[in-house]
Parts: structure tokens; sequence; C-alpha cells
């Protein structure tokens, strides 16, 4: 078996785990050999299976963007993952927990382009004027790997352990405010879990377009007009469960919800 080949099986693995909600033991334990180089040839072998199925690419998400998530992983910078049209959500959705293995929900902001970014060398004057809006976001995480017990290469194999998008409805634009002083209250079922800001999001979420622009530049992408970006989770994922209704309140951005069932669609 070639090493292409390998990677190939391993996403193939990955859409398995996913489809037959069977999540599998570590990567990284299988093959401790595996760079974070091989893990986005394999992101890139389950994103495509997984498009075979319908849908197209809207955007990109980015994870470890916070330290103490680096430092908990080894790593001094984030990762991403293409985030599919069919992953996406409106406000208020009901999602079907039992779509999922083992979800955890996080508040983000989605900042969404409005002309073309690519890299290299993007400073944050350039993102910002590429920029058009930012939305309130929920992510549901989910990881296809057994337990959470991920390393780098495990979460960036799994599409960067991403599983849906719930969009608040504004688009806001950004003209004349910071989107890392942007405050944020999170709560699960009325009770608050966290609170926190924009800058929680590698110190800016403008800050994260720019780096995800000039890390795909090397791979001839372009973050592309209507493309968003979820830039990072603002504070520490929390399990949901069915039933639950995960709230995030945003100065400027306005609320979104997202709604947990009990059954698979």
């Amino acid at each position: 078996m070639t090493e292409g080949t390998g990677l190939r099986e391993w996403g193939r693995t990955l859409y398995r785990a996913r489809r037959d909600r069977d999540p599998i033991p570590p990567i990284t334990d299988a093959d401790p050999t595996l760079t974070p180089a091989d893990a986005y040839a394999i992101q890139n072998a389950f994103a495509a299976l997984l498009l075979e199925d319908g849908g197209s690419v809207v955007g990109y998400k980015l994870g470890l963007t916070s330290k103490p998530m680096q430092e908990l992983l080894g790593v001094d910078q984030p990762d991403y993952g293409p985030v599919l049209s069919s992953m996406v959500f409106d406000d208020g959705t009901t999602l079907p927990t039992g779509s999922y293995i083992q979800p955890k929900a996080e508040a983000e902001i989605a900042l969404t382009l409005d002309r073309p970014l690519r890299g290299p060398d993007v400073g944050v004057q350039e993102a910002a004027e590429a920029i058009g809006g930012a939305r309130a976001a929920i992510e549901v995480v989910d990881s296809r790997i057994r337990d959470w017990k991920i390393k780098l290469v495990d979460t960036i194999s799994d599409l960067a352990s991403s599983a849906a998008i719930v969009l608040g409805r504004d688009v806001v634009p950004v003209a004349g405010w910071e989107p890392r002083l942007v405050g944020m209250v999170v709560a699960r079922n009325g009770e608050m879990q966290a609170t926190s800001a924009g800058a929680a999001a590698l110190g800016d979420p403008v800050h994260a377009v720019a780096w995800l622009a000039n890390t795909l530049a090397p791979f001839g992408v372009t973050l592309e007009p209507g493309h968003f970006v979820m830039t990072g989770a603002l504070h520490a994922a929390f399990p949901v469960v069915g039933g639950d209704v995960v709230r995030a309140e945003f100065d400027r951005l306005g609320t979104v919800t997202a709604r947990f069932g009990e059954d698979r669609s």
C-alpha cells in the first residue's frame, strides 16, 4: 500500500465512523509517525467523500485558537477544516443528537468575506477590509475518535472535530467596531456556561482570518466572497444531550440558539 493510499484509507475510515456513529481508536495510536501534513491529506480525503454525498465548501473553521488548548495538545498554532453546506443550519434549528457521536457546543464569531482574500502576507488590515460582516454562531464539535482522546493529527484528520454550525440571523457590518472587543455569554437550558470576548479567538477574530488566508495560500486556496470563517471557540466546549437548548448572546451581534433533539433525522 502506498503512502497516499494509506492516507486515503484513513479518510474512508473516518467517513464510515461518522456515517455509522461508531468512533475509532486514535489514529496516532495506530500510526504515531503521521505528521500534520499527512493529517491534512487525510482531512481532504474525508471531506471529498462527504462532498460526494452532496453540498459544497462554504467556509472554514479554526480550532485550537486559544493558548490553553494549544498547550494541551502541544502546538503553537491553530488548525483548520472546511465547512460544508450540509453542516450549516439556521438559528433555532433542532439538531438530532443521534446524528452525532459525542457532541459538544461552543459559541463563536463567524466572519463573512465580501471580497476575495488570498495569502501569503495577508495582514490584519487587509483581512479587515475583505470582511463584510459578522454573525453570532454556535459550532457543534464532535469527534469520530473514541472518547475525545485526540492529539493534533487526530483532530486535523477529523475535519478539525467539526460537525455542525448554527448561524445567527443577522450579518452585522464590521465597520466602526472591533470584533475582538465583543462580549459574549453562553447558556445551556438557561444556566450560564461561560462568558468571554472576541479576543479569546487568537487575540482577534480578524487576525484568525488573516492566519487562515496565509495558511491556505500554499495550497492555491482563496477565501471567496460569501465564504465565512468560524474564528474559534471563545470558551471551553461543553457536552450537549437531547433536550438541551444552547443560547449565545453577543454584544452587537445579537443571539443565536441551537436546540438538540433526541432522534437522528
